[in-house]
């Protein structure tokens, strides 16, 4: 298979997913101003965690309710190992959240974050081949870190989508 071709058709798997708690920032925010708010949101959720001492249970993710337009309402955090409380008193932002249990197909994107898009479009053909239908929220894993792998073409992005 040629690398162009693995790039435009991923690898696409069908799961069972287990619910995961996770502390998570949550806004409705511009396309354009999504980097921003990533890099606040992980911040404040890091924080927040290791006040409460609680155990990240994996790479720091973005969940997207709707389908995307000029602004998407999106949270952006951590799973955890246990369920997080947020500390009263502190205007952090950051709130207990969970991602659901269920039915998702997933993909393993590597490429820069601009064709993302392409990998979305790869599970939901998958998923009308299959007669389901995508549920209304999707959930990126960043699985590589900009500032210790500079090259896009190399960054791991894992997109989760649970059918309806």
């Amino acid at each position: 298979m040629s690398e162009s071709n693995a790039e435009s058709r991923p690898d696409i798997k069908s799961s069972q997913l287990k619910e995961q708690p996770t502390a998570v920032v949550r806004e409705t925010v511009p396309m354009n101003a999504l980097r921003d708010f990533f890099s606040r949101a992980f911040g404040a959720v890091m924080g927040a965690v290791q006040q409460q001492h609680v155990q990240l249970a994996g790479p720091p993710f973005a969940l997207y309710r709707g389908m995307p337009t000029d602004v998407v309402d999106v949270e952006a955090g951590f799973p955890l190992a246990a369920p997080f409380t947020p500390a009263g008193g502190g205007d952090t932002g950051v709130s207990a959240g969970s991602l659901p249990s269920g039915h998702a197909y997933e993909a393993m994107h590597i490429g820069p974050y601009e064709k993302l898009q392409q990998t979305y479009g790869a599970i939901q053909a998958r998923m009308q081949a299959d007669g389901v239908t995508p549920g209304e929220a999707m959930w990126e894993y960043y699985l590589s870190d900009p500032a210790a792998e500079p090259d896009p073409s190399k960054w791991k992005t894992l997109v989760v989508w649970p059918v309806a």
